[in-house]
C-alpha cells in the first residue's frame, strides 16, 4: 500500500484531517469511522476525533470496502 502525502499547513483534529483528505464524505462520516475502530494513527488505533495532528503522523483507515494511508504533512 502506498502512503499519500496531504499538506495541511499546521495542526489539524484528525476528524476534520478525514474529511479534507477526502477519506470521510462528511463530519458524521468521520466520527463513524473513528467509533468503529477503522483508524489508526502511527499503527496505534485512535477512537479520539480531536486528536491533534502535527504532521508526519500517518494516519491509515481500513475497512470492508477500503483501505488507505495518508501522511500527515
Amino acid at each position: 500500500m502506498s502512503i499519500e502525502t496531504v499538506e495541511v499547513g499546521g495542526t489539524i483534529r484528525l476528524g476534520q484531517f478525514l474529511k479534507y483528505a477526502g477519506i470521510a464524505d462528511s463530519g458524521a462520516h468521520a466520527r463513524e469511522l473513528i467509533e468503529a475502530g477503522d483508524v489508526e494513527v502511527d499503527g496505534e488505533p485512535e477512537t479520539r476525533r480531536g486528536r491533534q495532528l502535527h504532521g508526519g503522523e500517518v494516519v491509515t483507515v481500513i475497512t470492508d470496502a477500503f483501505e488507505t494511508a495518508v501522511r500527515v504533512a
